[in-house]
């Protein structure tokens, strides 16, 4: 798995289309109202709102481009069944020690939230995790020390 390549889930490729979709058709002619208002109050040397709007269009076209790279280069990943945990798995894992499981999807870089149980294949335990098989036990370090988890479910 090349590490350098962004992956998506279907739901997170939609999710920056849609957002893609509202900054180019939206927000940009928000900004640009925002500007022409702002060019309206004269001198633009001392013009605050002026600035302000050409920082904020800056920021929303660093966004745009950002989306669409991410967009054009992205491998969208499905769920598959299999028996190896890979991009797009949701994984119950236990941590040795402990009598509760946890449940981790597996996803790129671009859509892991920790709050809702989206790791990167990129952290330690994605990266731990990945290509292991139900009832294998995985040991990765942690700034707080090494934790070993053990793999209860594959979906």
């Amino acid at each position: 798995m090349d590490d350098r390549k962004h992956y998506l889930t279907t739901e997170k490729r939609r999710e920056l289309e849609l957002e893609l979709e509202h900054l180019q058709n939206v927000k940009r002619l928000e900004v640009l109202g925002v500007l022409e208002f702002a060019k309206s109050l004269g001198d633009l040397s001392e013009n605050a709102e002026y600035h302000q709007a050409r920082e904020e269009q800056r920021k929303l076209e660093e966004r745009i481009y950002t989306i669409q790279n991410v967009l054009k280069s992205a491998t969208t990943v499905f769920p598959n069944k299999t028996d190896r945990v890979d991009i797009g798995s949701s994984v119950t894992v236990r941590k040795e020690g402990d009598k509760k499981d946890k449940i981790y999807q597996i996803v790129g870089s671009e859509e892991s939230d920790m709050k809702q149980g989206k790791i990167s294949h990129r952290s330690p335990i994605g990266a731990a995790l990945i290509g292991c098989k139900k009832g294998e036990s995985v040991t990765f370090k942690t700034p707080a020390g090494s934790v070993t988890y053990k793999i209860i479910l594959i979906k």
